[in-house]
């Protein structure tokens, strides 16, 4: 029985051995050279478009090339019901070179482009298909020996909804992420091999990569024994096998013979295969295939299928393959995997039996993790081979529903194991680069950002198993988007699929802002405390160079940065003229700076002042003094009518600003009770406090006014700017944070989360949710308030933390954090997106728009609570240790972030740490941290966990 194991890119599956001359790259038409056949492409579209680059002349085959790659695209957009590209070269496009995203892919139209339309979507005009390598220039990068930048000077941008412009650039684009179509089916192997080879660039594929997953025996080896996937039984005679297999220990199923010369094998060879063919390794297979090994011979033989009892014509089929063998090339006697004979409700179908060939397309994510993000089927006869190209493609449950295996049940197993060999696939390649040199990946920055893996499902132990049968990305990736193609014609589907390409995409963006930010040089305003320890090491693993101003002297800070400047920043009355010193400081030490940013609530306003004195990029300072100071905030909205409407005045809260007891009793006249107390430059909710009448307002004003004076009483919460207050009214509703990008106005990124009840009559937070359990309508209602509400204040660029509760009459603010959200929320957030807004906040910083996908979708659910030291001092210092904590944290079963040095208790206090657990759903990581809390000493009859939580089912 023949199963689906041809080599995917053969046009004919029995023609013979050597029919192809193995020294040509294959173009996409099916020969070595000459033109495509006429009417290729059926369709009506413009063909007088201007592919002709200036400056680099193409030959007559390559403009045939050119032009081939212009009609598929087109023909491709045709079918999938979106607009025929726009030809504007005419008028080239300016830019901003080395200070744009620019994402750029040479290769074919038909394979990358669901890669393509969701890049428009993701970084709208960023990414760029370049159908010639004419359109690209290398040139060599200063200061960086041996690697060169790559300019784009002409491309196919797309955008939002499919659309497609043809453009020149003046001056070229310099690319931040490039991939190239590397297999056999594209006319320029060579030239993109050599282009992306040695780039400043990351790139996301490269020849030499290639050439090591291309081996079958290689990466079989490889995935079982690191990645402990399921292989097909395989026998290898390889001729002076690659360093990488060499040695090592057996993997089950897999036997390599290492041959000292390719003639004269006979005697061994039959020894070996008999064996082999008797082995219990083959289980149920009835067939073997006999192939070669290598990338030279990936798309180029013949598939040659023997029966298992065949011993005599597979011994001479192997010592014929064996003559053409080069150095590091392998034979391969291999067990063809028997269809799974599934069950059929009531009587089976008439025909054949059916085989399943399974594709998944997995991706890297944000700390090299592997997601898988699309499975594609094919189902055909099980007596013939199963290629790609060569059946329709299905979603898993079609594909096994065909197959007689309905039950969405025994479907999820299946899933659940796809997945997991898939992702275990990936991670096996990903180990193996980081054992390789530059060189042997071909570039400093060259990595595997996504991986196809073909799968035979196949039952092995009694159980449905998914076989690897091979690696190959592109394939895949063009499987999926023909998929996704299905539904993207207008009127063909109920709904757009998730695309395959998202999280690639993502990683494309994550790759391209380091590529951005790497020797960057910012001067940072404040180095806070041990909750922000996450930045000395971000800023090392960007390449960020740090200049630091900092007020202690003996901060650990000051040994981890390129400069740094003690200087007092704690008098924030005094901010214009420590800006001017400041200022001064940094011309006299001769610093060449990008940027200037804080993540410190004092040091806001200071930061914007002293950007001003140095023309670095900021918000004005008016605009953090009005954020800052949140009586002055709530006032300022509330006047705010529009339009346009909604207006931020919707979302504002009566308050009145405190000063003397003389303000206190007007202010209990103005604002009605109960009503909430809190400093007016306060930070982590010290202080604030719920007042149910006139005397209540009096006793909390006074104690404030006697207990926090200055910075020393409290250090860190503002008191630098004095102790004033404010009164603003109670608002009943569940309580948020919304952090948000923003660039020039515009909302690049929201993230939601949901906070717990907080412990009446304080306002410490208890506990959290991310992402948010809102339906879809409120959380949107959330995001365009606190967008509405930094734009009435004058807040254009920058990352902000937007506090606010959802009320039944809508989203009402507590107050604008004017930076970087605290706690664990830049943590959360990067751990379930894959956004880190300490590099947003960087970017933006430096004038640079923040690579980040439009629609961030998160990979889990986090659920958290804090820790207190009035009410777990005892768990804190046992069964909840930093060490116990820290440990849990290493070992995947929680997340802990902790936010204060000492383990000192006092009335005026904020959380100790974070303690969090992951799930794949609100209820079962919520579940998790419950049952935790409870074994840690967390939970307790003060502190009742399963109540600030209870807004998270």
């Amino acid at each position: 029985m023949t199963e689906i194991h041809l080599d995917p890119l053969s046009p004919e599956w029995d023609c013979p051995l050597g029919s192809k001359d193995l020294e040509e790259e294959e173009c996409p038409w099916g020969g070595g050279s000459g033109l495509p056949p006429p009417g290729c492409f059926p369709g009506s579209w413009r063909h007088d478009v201007g592919l002709d680059c200036k400056g680099s002349p193409e030959g007559a085959e390559a403009q045939a090339g050119t032009v081939y790659y212009y009609s598929l695209l087109q023909s491709c957009l045709q079918q999938a019901g979106l607009p025929e590209t726009q030809d504007r070269s005419q008028v080239p496009r300016t830019g901003c070179p080395g200070a744009e995203v620019t994402l750029c892919i040479l290769g074919s139209p038909s394979t990358f482009l669901s890669v393509l339309l969701e890049g428009g979507v993701q970084s709208p005009g960023n990414m760029l298909l370049c159908l010639s390598p004419a359109w690209l220039t290398k040139v060599p990068a200063p200061g960086q020996p041996g690697e060169a930048a790559l300019l784009v000077s002409k491309a196919v941008s797309f955008h939002p909804g499919g659309l497609t412009f043809l453009d020149d650039f003046v001056p070229p684009r310099r690319a931040t992420y490039f991939l190239a179509g590397l297999g056999l089916g594209s006319c320029w192997g060579r030239e993109a091999a050599e282009l992306a080879r040695d780039l400043t660039c990351p790139t996301g594929a490269s020849a030499e990569l290639a050439r090591l997953l291309e081996d079958r025996l290689l990466t079989r080896r490889l995935l079982a024994q690191q990645g402990g996937v399921v292989v097909p039984a395989t026998l290898a005679f390889t001729y002076k096998p690659p360093v990488l297999l060499r040695g090592g220990d057996a993997s089950q199923g897999l036997r390599l013979v290492e041959l000292s010369g390719k003639e004269g094998q006979e005697t061994l060879v039959k020894e070996e295969v008999g064996a082999f063919l008797l082995s219990e390794a083959l289980g149920d297979a009835l067939q073997v295939a006999v192939k070669l090994s290598g990338w030279r011979w990936r798309g180029r033989q013949a598939l040659r299928l023997y029966p298992r009892t065949e011993l005599g014509t597979v011994v001479d089929t192997v010592l014929a393959l064996l003559e053409k063998l080069e150095e590091e090339e392998s034979v391969l006697v291999e067990a063809v995997c028997p269809p799974a004979r599934l069950p059929f409700p009531g009587s089976p179908p008439p025909g054949p039996e059916l085989a399943v060939r399974i594709c998944a397309v997995v991706c890297r994510t944000q700390g090299d993790r592997p997601l898988l993000s699309k499975v594609v089927c094919g189902v055909g006869r099980g007596d013939r081979p199963l290629r790609h190209q060569s059946s329709l493609p299905l979603t898993l449950e079609v594909a096994l529903a065909q197959c007689g295996l309905g039950e969405a049940a025994q479907v999820a197993v299946v899933r659940r194991r796809v997945k997991a060999a898939a992702e275990a696939a990936l991670a096996a390649v990903l180990a193996l680069e980081t054992g390789l040199s530059a060189e042997q990946r071909g570039g400093r920055r060259a990595r595997t950002d996504f991986l196809g893996v073909d799968f035979a499902l196949t039952v092995a132990g009694g159980a449905l198993t998914p076989v690897a049968l091979e690696l190959n990305g592109c394939l895949c990736l063009e499987a999926c988007g023909a998929l996704e193609g299905l539904w993207a014609a207008p009127r063909r589907g109920p709904a757009a699929e998730a695309a395959a390409a998202a999280p690639l995409v993502e990683t494309m963006l994550r790759r391209s802002a380091r590529c951005l930010m790497e020797g960057r040089q910012l001067l940072l305003i404040g180095a806070g405390g041990v909750s922000k320890k996450f930045v000395w090491e971000a800023a090392r693993d960007y390449g960020l160079k740090l200049h630091l101003v900092e007020s202690d002297p003996n901060h650990f800070a000051s040994q981890l940065v390129q400069t740094f400047i003690h200087f007092d920043v704690t008098e924030h009355r005094r901010d214009e003229e420590n800006a001017r010193l400041l200022a001064e400081l940094v011309r006299a030490r001769g610093l060449q700076l990008d940027g200037c940013f804080s993540y410190w609530d004092d040091c806001l306003v200071l930061t914007a002042l002293l950007c001003q004195e140095l023309g670095l990029p900021c918000n004005p300072p008016a605009a953090m003094r009005l954020a800052k100071q949140k009586s002055r905030t709530q006032l300022h909205l509330l006047r705010r009518h529009g339009p346009p409407w909604p207006a931020p005045s919707l979302h504002a809260v009566p308050c009145c600003p405190l000063e003397s007891e003389a303000d206190v009793e007007r202010a209990v006249r103005q604002v009605p009770l109960p009503g909430v107390m809190k400093l007016e430059f306060g930070a982590g909710a010290v202080g604030v406090r719920l007042v149910e009448d006139a005397p209540q307002c009096h006793e909390h004003f006074s104690r404030i006014a006697r207990d926090l004076q200055g910075e020393a009483d409290h250090p860190g919460i503002g008191l630098g700017w004095g102790n004033a207050m404010l009164l603003m009214e109670f608002v009943e509703g569940t309580e948020h944070d919304v952090d948000l990008v923003l660039f020039g106005g515009r909302l690049l990124a929201a993230f939601v989360s949901d906070n717990g009840p907080t412990r009446l009559p304080g306002f410490t937070e208890t506990a959290a949710c991310m992402p948010t359990g809102l339906a879809p309508e409120q959380e949107a209602q959330l995001v365009q308030a606190a967008f509405r509400c930094c734009l009435g204040c004058g807040l254009l660029d920058g990352v902000f933390n937007v506090e606010l509760k959802l009320t039944r009459a809508g989203p009402r603010l507590i107050e604008i954090n004017p930076r970087m959200g605290g706690f664990y929320l830049r943590d959360w957030i990067l751990e379930l997106y894959g956004v880190d807004l300490f590099l947003a906040a960087a970017m933006v910083a430096c004038g640079l728009r923040p690579a980040l996908p439009t629609h961030p979708r998160a990979r889990g659910h986090l659920v958290g609570v804090m820790c207190l030291v009035s009410q777990h001092l005892q768990a804190l210092s046992s069964t909840a240790s930093r060490e116990t904590l820290q440990g849990l944290h290493d070992r995947g079963l929680l997340r802990f972030n902790q936010l204060e040095e000492a383990l000192v208790p006092g009335e005026y206090e904020e959380p100790y740490c974070s303690v969090a657990c992951a799930g794949p759903s609100p209820a079962e990581a919520r579940l998790r941290l419950l049952g935790l809390c409870q074994g840690l000493g967390i939970d307790g009859p003060q502190y009742p966990v399963a109540h600030f939580l209870s807004h998270f089912k």
